[in-house]
């Protein structure tokens, strides 16, 4: 139970408005230099300076919060939070009212944690990062590997004792915190800076085990968006087997540990060898196979003596022959034929003259009997006005002509 604190102001003192303000702000500040609050965050904003501004809140009260900038937080401040925020109370006398200044947070225990994990796996889900179809396929032979995690840390040198025992590669060590504020950032540099070289075939994102906070990291958006971006195949190996980060499901494969992960990223010497041996059987077999199926062809062969031979092809020759003069006395046959209708051609020829001459004849008595002069011959005249034949008086007009059988008069 809270005890009240004795007044120590007189009823009858008379304070200033700035003197008020800067007892309460020293009272407030003395009696809370340093308290623990729990809460749900809500209304966080970021000023361009890089200070927070937001409110921790329960269900009755809520209390205006500040981190200014360069406050250690290891973890993304997100609304519905649930934290514990350590810091010092004091009050803001420009608008009368009362402030956490936070120090320290933390996630408010493991079910907290494990809510803000589920609902950023929703939203990575829903943008496809978790796709099976962006997951690449890790190369069967690396020669070049890229290693993000502590170079102090067990997971690295466990990393190599694994390689160096099954199939020994060159390694890059990009050098990252793996625990507290500047983890998430430094391992998602680690990516890109593979990314951005080129300089290997496989990258390994390894940690050893530890609690869910100490692997909230490999959780963070930049880290998980780093590894979703990656084009060069890479394998997550964070804690132990119980332990799921979100890199997890970004990655192209995840590795219980990292030594799991060493174990993924090369074969063993000695599997390679029992693949050898077993492609060397193989072959063997395929060229003994091959060579029996040779000599059952080879012996199959069934060679013919030379002199039937001969005999063969001059029976085919005969053949030939007889087809040949067949074809040779067909075409002879036709030709005579074309040469004996080209022989009546003349007479053909003549006979056509002559009836066209008659037809000609024909036509041209035809035309002498329908001509207008043989109707002039009988006497009667034609009257012309502008090259126009007059058929009555009404029309006629002078000049005119007057065409007759022996000539033409114009009047």
């Amino acid at each position: 139970m809270l005890q009240k604190p004795e007044p120590f102001v007189k009823p009858d003192m008379i304070f200033s408005v700035s003197d008020a303000s800067a007892l309460l702000k020293g009272v407030v500040e003395t009696a809370f230099p340093s308290i623990k609050i729990r809460g749900e965050l809500s209304q966080i904003t970021k000023a361009s300076s890089g200070h927070i501004y937001m409110t921790i809140k329960d269900s009755s009260s809520s209390i205006s919060v500040i981190v200014w900038r360069g406050t250690p937080v290891s973890f993304n401040l997100e609304e519905g939070s649930e934290v514990i925020i350590t810091g010092k109370l004091t009050t803001y006398p420009a608008r009368s009212n009362y402030q956490l200044i936070a120090n320290e947070i933390e996630m408010a225990g493991v079910g907290a944690i494990l809510k803000m994990l589920e609902e950023r796996k929703k939203k990575f889900t829903a943008e496809g990062l978790f796709d099976d179809a962006r997951k690449k396929v890790l190369p069967r032979f690396p020669q070049t590997i890229g290693i993000v995690t502590s170079p102090t840390g067990a997971a690295f040198q466990d990393i190599q004792n694994r390689l160096r025992e099954r199939f020994p590669v060159h390694v890059i060590l990009y050098p990252a915190t793996v625990q507290g504020t500047t983890a998430a950032a430094e391992v998602a540099a680690g990516i890109e800076y593979f990314n951005r070289m080129q300089n290997v075939d496989v990258i390994i994102v390894a940690r050893g085990g530890g609690s869910l906070e100490d692997l909230l990291p490999f959780s963070e958006e930049i880290v998980v968006r780093a590894a979703a971006a990656s084009k060069i195949p890479l394998v997550s190996g964070v804690g132990h087997e119980p332990d799921w980060m979100l890199i997890d499901f970004a990655a192209d494969v995840r590795a219980a540990t990292p030594t799991m992960a060493a174990e993924i990223v090369v074969p063993t010497k000695l599997l390679l060898i029992q693949e050898i041996d077993n492609l060397s059987h193989r072959l063997s077999g395929n060229f003994a196979n091959k060579l029996v199926n040779a000599k059952q062809k080879v012996a199959g062969i069934n060679i013919k003596n030379p002199k039937q031979l001969i005999m063969e092809h001059t029976q085919r020759l005969d053949d030939l022959s007889r087809t040949f003069a067949i074809i040779i006395n067909g075409k002879i046959a036709t030709t005579r034929q074309q040469i004996e209708l080209l022989g009546g051609f003349p007479k053909n020829l003549q006979n056509r003259l002559s009836s066209l001459n008659q037809a000609v004849s024909h036509l041209d008595q035809m035309l002498n009997s329908l001509s207008y002069k043989n109707v002039l011959m009988r006497g009667y005249a034609i009257v012309r006005t502008d090259d126009e034949i007059i058929s009555s008086v009404k029309n006629f007009k002078t000049p005119a002509s007057i065409e007759f059988a022996d000539g033409l008069i114009k009047i």
